[in-house]
C-alpha cells in the first residue's frame, strides 16, 4: 500500500475512533477527535491491523503507552486509564470491525 492510502486508511480508522470512543471523566465524556487524540491512535494501531498482530493485549500496550497530561502537565496518566469499560469495548468494536474491512 503507497503511502497516499495508508494515510487515508489511518484518516479513516481515527475518524472511526473518534465519533466512538471517549475518555471519561467525572462521567463526562471527551470524544477521542474533540480531545485531539483519534488520528495518534489511529497511526499507532494502523499498523496492528495490517500485520495482523491485533490483539486486546497490543491494544493495551498502546493505551498504556500514551500519557495523557491533566492539570497543565502536573499529571500524567496513561490513555488506558482514562477509557471507561464501556469506551474501550468500542474500541475494540471499531477496531474489530475496521480489520474485516480491510
Amino acid at each position: 500500500m503507497d503511502d497516499v492510502n495508508t494515510f487515508r486508511a489511518i484518516e479513516d480508522l481515527a475518524a472511526e475512533i473518534g465519533e466512538n470512543v471517549y475518555i471519561d471523566i467525572a462521567n463526562w465524556h471527551l470524544y477521542l477527535d474533540n480531545a485531539h487524540l483519534h488520528f495518534m491512535l489511529a497511526e499507532r494501531i494502523y499498523p496492528l491491523l495490517q500485520d495482523n498482530s491485533f490483539t486486546e493485549d497490543s491494544v493495551n500496550t498502546i493505551l498504556q503507552n500514551i500519557p495523557i497530561e491533566l492539570g497543565g502537565g502536573k499529571v500524567e496518566i496513561p490513555l488506558f486509564n482514562l477509557l471507561s469499560k464501556h469506551s474501550y469495548t468500542a474500541l475494540i468494536d471499531v477496531l474489530e470491525e475496521y480489520k474485516q474491512k480491510m
